[in-house]
């Protein structure tokens, strides 16, 4: 067992640092449910220096009482278990698009307990408000809270973002987005703090995490009705001098001096189904699309098959993709690529044609994969990083500091 710490500022600090001690094995237990000589043996502590702590985390809310253990066969009385209050500090994550807004009620360990989608009509600053506040009063009300109760709100959104203000300069795909003051807007409805960060860096944050990796570094592109990437290095979130970092979407080809999402952008690939299927009314393509499928779900379909034209064209977005990529990862070195967002449900042979198409351009091998996330990235990231902050500013606000600190 290890000595227990002793610090300068005498017995109330000494009993802060240990209560801290164990309120992080605590979290960092796999249940929710704890007894004391577990928390001994992840800290080291002794057990009556444990008990004490538990009666702190106790009066502060941290920690409740649990039922006792009813498959236990021990003699004599059972051991007391107290269960983790994860619920009592419900995170809010936000996942804010100009077609669609994704919000998710989760506890201290992350685990979701509601949520709730709206579709955008127009990509306008007022519609996507009101969406927003929608899906914030939906997702609270089905997780039994209200936005009051909640300690902390986490916000992807397009444009460029300055993470320390959650001030937008630039958000050309929502219009009117970049005179809207977010944060103030949602903490007028939730009176906790709020953050606000590119929705492509929570992407990246969410995707590294589920890699379990935490050294490792990651191209995280998202492909959608927009394109974009987040960048990863060597474990940390990687925004830029000017937050603008990974901002793909604007790249423009050589030849063709459209951006990379009007190219390749979800839209773009609909509209090159459509038009495919128009010349070749026969083809499998034209078929699905005549049934009625989503058109770009039927040219992957189709594009799965090794149909033409729907492999062709898959192909061409995979060689436009990797022409627009390839100097980044050749910059950047990275561990792996990933392949994200609505578009990234396409699978393995959008991965293949990604693969095939940049491997040639590029001196390593870096590893490729799809996100297991899918469209869900945004806000799985934006409920880890909330759910990270409030840790933060809770362990911050209960470490004890010395006289002159």
């Amino acid at each position: 067992m290890r000595q227990e710490p002793r610090a300068a500022g005498g017995t109330p600090v000494l009993r802060e640092l240990t209560t801290l001690d164990v309120l992080g094995a605590v979290r960092s237990a796999p249940t929710d449910t704890v007894r004391v000589t577990d928390l001994a043996e992840a800290t080291g502590l002794t057990r009556p220096t444990v008990r004490q702590a538990v009666g702190d985390l106790m009066a502060r809310d941290w920690l409740v009482p649990a039922a006792p253990d009813a498959t236990a066969r021990n003699v004599g009385r059972p051991a007391a278990r107290y269960t983790f209050h994860s619920r009592r500090r419900p995170v809010l994550g936000l996942d804010i698009g100009p077609h669609r807004v994704t919000a998710s009620v989760a506890d201290l360990r992350g685990t979701v307990l509601a949520s709730a989608r709206q579709r955008v009509e127009r990509a306008e600053a007022s519609d996507v408000l009101a969406a927003v506040d929608r899906v914030l009063d939906e997702a609270t009300r089905s997780a039994a809270l209200t936005p009051s109760d909640l300690v902390q709100v986490t916000a992807g959104s397009p444009g460029l973002i300055d993470p320390d203000t959650g001030t937008i300069r630039l958000a050309p795909s929502v219009e009117g987005w970049t005179a809207v003051r977010i944060t103030d807007h949602l903490r007028a409805s939730a009176n906790c703090p709020v953050h606000v960060e590119n929705d492509a860096n929570l992407a990246a944050l969410a995707v590294a995490r589920s890699l379990g990796d935490p050294t490792a570094t990651v191209l995280a592109v998202q492909w959608g009705e927009r394109v974009g990437a987040g960048l990863i290095i060597s474990g940390r979130l990687h925004r830029g001098a000017s937050c603008a970092a990974g901002e793909i979407g604007f790249v423009t080809g050589e030849t063709d001096e459209r951006t990379l999402e009007a190219r390749i952008g979800a839209a773009a690939l609909a509209a090159a189904a459509g038009s495919a299927a128009d010349a070749d009314p026969g083809s499998p393509l034209a078929r699905r699309l005549l049934a009625g499928d989503d058109p770009v779900a039927a040219l992957f379909a189709s594009a799965a098959a090794h149909e033409e034209p729907a492999y062709g064209i898959t192909d061409e977005a995979a060689r436009i993709l990797a022409r627009a990529i390839g100097p980044l990862v050749l910059a950047l070195d990275p561990t792996t690529v990933v392949i994200g967002g609505g578009v990234s449900r396409a699978g393995e042979v959008l991965l293949d044609a990604v693969r095939r198409q940049l491997r040639p351009l590029l001196l390593t091998k870096p590893a490729f994969a799809l996100s297991p996330l899918g469209g869900d990235a945004v806000v799985t990231g934006a409920v880890q990083l909330a759910v990270d902050q409030v840790w933060e500013r809770e362990l911050a606000a209960r470490a004890p500091r010395s006289a002159g600190t």
